[in-house]
C-alpha cells in the first residue's frame, strides 16, 4: 500500500483497516503513536491516538461504558447505536477514508475502528499543552484586560467569542500545509464584513502550497500578502483579544493560526500600525494627546537623523537663530559612519537582549551604557550630538506600537540617511518622495495603504489624527465596505 493522499476506503474487515493504519501512522516506529486493541460486545475493536493529546479521564469513561455492552445490543445497526447511545461524547464524527483518519489522529482526535463497520468513529477528546493566558509583553496597557492569546487555537477562539457574543460571528476552519496540516481559522462577523473580502482571504489561504508552516502566522503572511521584498507590513498582528474584537466590529477579518499567539488582522492601512489599545483605555482628550505624541515619536524615528545630518553638513541651510544645530566637536570618524556604527550597535544590543536571561539584563544595560555610550564619546569615537539624536530616534522606534512597522521604518531611515549623505538635500527630497511613492502604491487586499490620506477622506483623516470619543463614532470605516455601515 502506498502512503499517499489517495482515498483508502474503510473496510468491514478490521484487520485490513489496522494494517493500513499501522503503515500510514508508522505504528511501532514512533513511541507516542499508540494502537490499543479491544474486545467489547464480542467484536474486535482498535483505538488509535497520540499519547499526550488524549483526555485520559474522558476516554476511560467511554471505555467503561463500552465494556458493559452485550453482543445483541449492537447486532442491528451497530454504528448508529454506538453513536447515539453507547459513546456519550459531544464531539464525535465518522469517516470512510483512512487517510482522513490518519490526519485526524495526528491532529489529536482518537479513532475507533470496529469490526464489521465500514466507517471509522472519530472522538475529539483531545487536549493540547497550553500556557495560561497572560498579558502580551509588547501590547501592555496601564488599565485593561490582562489576558492574551496563547499558542492553542481553541483557547484563542474562545477568548474571541467571550468578547463577541454575536450570532453572526463565524469561525471557519481550514488546514494549511501538505504535511503539517496546520489548523487555521478565518474569523469575521458575517453581517458586517464585506463578503468579497472574506472570499478573497479564504482563497489566498487555500492557494498556500507548501509542506508546512512551522513559523505559523509569519509564514502565512508571506504567502497571502505578496510584496516579499517590501519591508512594510500589509497585515497587523495582535495578541490582545480586545484589540481583535474591536477590529472585527469594524469589519476586518482575523486569521488565527494554531501554534501562534499572534492573530492576523486584515486588511490594514499604514495608520493601523500606529494605534494602540492604551489610547482607548483613557479619556478621549488624554487618548488624543497620547496618539499625537506617538505620531511625533514615529516621525522622529524616521526623519530626525537624516534631517539633522543634512543640517550638520550644510549649515548654510539653517537660519541664524538655529545655527547651534550641528556637532560642536567632530569625532574621529565621519558623521555618516558614526550613525551606521551606532545603528548596528543598537541592533546588536537588541538581539543580545532577546537572548539574554532576565537575571543578566541589568548587567547588559550597564555594559551598553558605559562601554558604548560614555567611553565611546570620551575617546572621541562619537560626538555627543550623534548619541543624543540617535537615542531620540531609537525611542521613537520603540514607541511604535507595531514591531514590524518599527523595523520597516528603521530600514527606510538607513536608506534615507545614505541618500542624504551622497546627494545632500537632493537625496533627502528624493528619498522622501520614493518612500511616499512606495506607500501610495501599496495595497492590502485592494485597500490603499495610505487611506484616508491618499486618497483623501476628511472624516477618516480626522479619526486617524484625533482619538474621537466612542459615542461619536457612529459609522464603520468606509474602506472596509461593511455590509452594515452604521454602528
Amino acid at each position: 500500500m502506498e502512503t499517499n493522499n489517495e482515498k483508502i476506503t474503510v473496510s468491514k474487515n478490521i484487520h485490513e483497516n489496522i494494517n493500513n493504519l499501522r503503515q500510514i501512522l508508522g505504528i511501532g516506529k514512533s513511541f507516542d503513536v499508540i494502537q490499543l486493541d479491544l474486545l467489547y460486545a464480542e467484536r474486535d475493536m482498535a483505538v488509535f491516538f497520540i499519547d499526550g493529546f488524549i483526555k485520559d479521564d474522558v476516554f476511560v469513561q467511554i471505555m467503561k461504558l463500552l465494556s458493559g455492552l452485550k453482543a445483541e445490543e449492537i447486532s442491528d445497526h451497530p454504528l448508529e447505536k454506538l453513536l447515539r447511545s453507547y459513546i456519550p461524547y459531544v464531539e464525535i464524527d465518522t469517516t470512510d477514508d483512512l487517510q482522513k483518519v490518519a490526519d485526524m489522529v495526528l491532529a489529536g482526535p482518537t479513532a475507533l475502528i470496529v469490526d464489521g463497520i465500514d466507517k471509522a468513529i472519530l472522538i475529539d477528546a483531545r487536549t493540547y499543552p497550553a500556557r495560561s493566558p497572560e498579558e502580551p509583553d509588547i501590547e501592555r496597557v496601564v488599565r485593561g484586560s490582562r489576558d492574551g492569546y496563547v499558542e492553542t487555537l481553541v483557547f484563542n477562539t474562545a477568548l474571541t467569542r467571550r468578547r463577541i457574543r454575536d450570532r453572526t460571528l463565524r469561525m471557519e476552519y481550514m488546514q494549511v500545509g501538505r504535511r503539517s496540516k496546520t489548523d487555521v481559522v478565518v474569523c469575521y462577523l458575517e453581517d458586517i464584513a464585506d463578503e468579497d473580502l472574506v472570499i478573497d482571504i479564504k482563497k489566498s489561504l487555500e492557494k498556500i502550497d507548501t509542506d508546512g508552516i512551522p513559523m505559523a502566522e509569519k509564514t502565512v503572511e508571506e504567502f497571502i500578502s505578496g510584496n516579499h521584498w517590501n519591508p512594510y507590513p500589509t497585515v497587523r498582528y495582535t495578541e490582545r483579544p480586545d484589540t481583535a474584537a474591536a477590529h472585527l466590529y469594524e469589519g476586518h477579518v482575523c486569521i488565527i493560526v494554531d501554534g501562534s499567539p499572534s492573530v492576523i488582522i486584515a486588511p490594514t492601512t499604514f495608520w493601523h500600525h500606529l494605534q494602540h489599545a492604551e489610547e482607548y483605555r483613557n479619556k478621549p482628550v488624554v487618548g488624543a494627546y497620547l496618539r499625537l505624541v506617538r505620531f511625533l515619536a514615529v516621525w522622529a524615528s524616521i526623519f530626525l537623523l537624516p534631517l539633522w545630518y543634512l543640517l550638520a553638513v550644510q549649515p548654510e541651510l539653517l537660519p541664524e537663530r538655529l545655527s547651534f544645530i550641528g556637532p560642536n566637536e567632530d569625532g574621529q570618524i565621519p558623521l555618516y559612519l558614526q550613525f551606521l556604527l551606532i545603528e548596528v550597535g543598537i541592533d546588536m544590543l537588541r538581539m543580545a537582549a532577546i537572548h539574554t536571561p532576565n537575571s543578566l539584563a541589568t548587567a547588559l544595560g550597564l555594559v551598553a551604557a558605559l562601554m558604548i555610550g560614555q567611553v565611546a564619546v570620551e575617546v572621541g569615537l562619537f560626538s555627543n550630538e550623534v548619541i543624543l539624536y540617535l537615542s531620540i530616534a531609537a525611542i521613537g522606534m520603540f514607541a511604535t506600537p507595531s514591531y514590524e512597522m518599527s523595523l520597516a521604518n528603521r530600514i527606510f531611515r538607513l536608506i534615507l540617511l545614505t541618500l542624504t549623505a551622497i546627494l545632500h538635500e537632493i537625496g533627502f527630497v528624493i528619498g522622501t518622495f520614493l518612500w511616499v511613492l512606495l506607500l501610495v502604491t501599496m495595497k492590502s487586499y485592494n485597500v490603499p495603504y495610505l487611506w484616508p490620506f491618499i486618497p483623501f477622506d476628511f472624516k477618516g483623516m480626522m479619526d486617524i489624527i484625533i482619538r474621537a470619543p466612542i459615542p461619536l463614532k457612529r459609522t464603520r470605516p468606509k474602506f472596509l465596505d461593511p455590509k452594515d455601515p452604521d454602528r
